[in-house]
């Protein structure tokens, strides 16, 4: 995997799909370490704006649970934040925590937070719009 130390590739924001759990979890915990993916990987999987539909409908089509579509400053990630080549064709944000120690993520990154909603086979939200 390519990766770029550092910086934002030129995106103010990056985002993270979230279940209402993780959500939650954040707003009372002050933090998460993720998912499943996250843990077993030492990283938060994250997208730039113009990648979150793709992901949404490559990989969460079929979740049951309620999404939140988290817009997080990507200058409070730091180092931590590194863009990695996925699949050979797109950079992807990673955030690893500083020196790739995979500290939880902070609430306080978080600028804004939205409930997605599916029609017709499309997610939304105004985040995305």
């Amino acid at each position: 995997m390519a990766a770029k130390e550092g910086g934002s590739e030129g995106e103010e924001f990056v985002y993270r799909i979230s279940t209402a759990k993780e959500w939650e979890e954040l707003q009372k915990n002050g933090s998460i370490f993720g998912g499943e993916l996250d843990k077993s990987t030492g990283c938060f999987h994250l997208s730039n704006l113009d990648q979150v539909r793709p992901t949404l409908q490559k990989f969460f089509m079929n979740v049951k649970e309620d999404l939140y579509l988290l817009q997080i400053d990507a200058k409070k990630l730091g180092d931590g934040l590194i863009y990695e080549l996925v699949d050979g064709v797109d950079r992807f944000p990673h955030f690893y925590g500083p020196s790739r120690s995979f500290c939880p993520l902070p609430l306080d990154v978080v600028t804004k937070a939205e409930k997605l909603s599916l029609s017709g086979g499309q997610y939304s939200c105004s985040l995305l719009n």
